[in-house]
């Protein structure tokens, strides 16, 4: 039976799921306290993060540095927890899947898990590390495609992505699923100034490529180096002209059929495969 299906009803009073362990640091089982509100996106206009999904939660549910507010688990995805010997940081709540529906809208495919949990904290951008790959994003604002640059990020094992803290949508709901666990993986550093943070990354000794159709070179023909940050502009509009003028260069992606552009959760994937390859980070 799909958590869709109807679940049968348990008694009141009793705790089904009970099975499923609990645990804190020092392996007891713990009610976290509501820890106060830190600077991220991740926060909805309602407060916590909302996580839903299979492995978007169970992530959650494993990485140490999040600390998990709420647990809303159906019948059937307590059992697959208990099979699967995941524990979780707090008791489950058992609830119908009517229940978590209500919450998300009939559309969502939350597969039995809910959570409600502090955002992470978004980390500093010179505490970055001067190697490997980071991601820009100027002004990205679909949850769908950044959610999804994150997943690619985080199989690319990309170092962090910068976003601006306006003009980007909350690092919750649809974005959180769409990104199937790469919230727990890859940081998400928020800034207030997208051209004086890429100016910053300059100074620091990144080279700092700007993506546009209307790129002088192919990337694929650029000689690249670490650090790298490749940067993306919402579709459309593409890059802002002061983001384009504070990139070091300004490439484009060269295809030889008919259509020349692709969505920029695509073209994310097109890029951190040549920058990878180019740079030697294929293993």
């Amino acid at each position: 039976m799909s958590d869709r299906d109807r679940e049968p009803r348990f008694r009141r009073g009793s705790r089904p799921g009970s099975d499923i362990h609990t645990r804190d640091a020092k392996g007891r089982n713990h009610q976290p306290k509501h820890g106060s509100a830190r600077k991220s996106r991740e926060t909805g206009p309602d407060g916590p993060a909302v996580l839903y999904g299979w492995h978007t939660v169970t992530a959650a549910l494993a990485n140490p540095r999040r600390r998990i507010r709420k647990l809303l688990v159906t019948e059937n995805a307590a059992r697959r927890l208990t099979h699967e010997n995941i524990t979780t940081p707090i008791s489950p709540e058992i609830v119908r899947p009517s229940a978590i529906d209500q919450r998300l809208g009939p559309d969502a495919v939350h597969q039995g898990l809910l959570v409600e949990a502090d955002p992470l904290p978004s980390p500093d951008i010179e505490t970055l590390t001067q190697e490997g790959i980071v991601l820009v994003l100027d002004q990205i604002t679909d949850p769908h495609n950044v959610g999804a640059i994150m997943r690619s990020a985080a199989a690319f094992a990309v170092k962090a992505i910068v976003t601006t803290a306006r003009h980007s949508p909350e690092a919750t709901g649809v974005l959180a699923k769409s990104a199937s666990g790469a919230l727990e993986i890859v940081p998400l550093v928020l800034v207030q100034n997208l051209a004086r943070a890429l100016a910053g990354l300059n100074d620091r000794g990144f080279m700092t490529v700007g993506l546009d159709s209307a790129g002088s070179e192919n990337l694929a023909s650029i000689q690249l180096r670490q650090p790298l940050a490749l940067v993306l502009g919402a579709e459309g509009k593409g890059l802002r002209q002061l983001t384009r003028d504070t990139c070091s260069a300004v490439a484009r992606l060269d295809m030889p059929g008919h259509i020349r552009s692709l969505n920029v959760s695509n073209a994310a994937v097109l890029a951190l495969y040549i920058g990878a390859s180019r740079l030697g980070l294929m293993h």
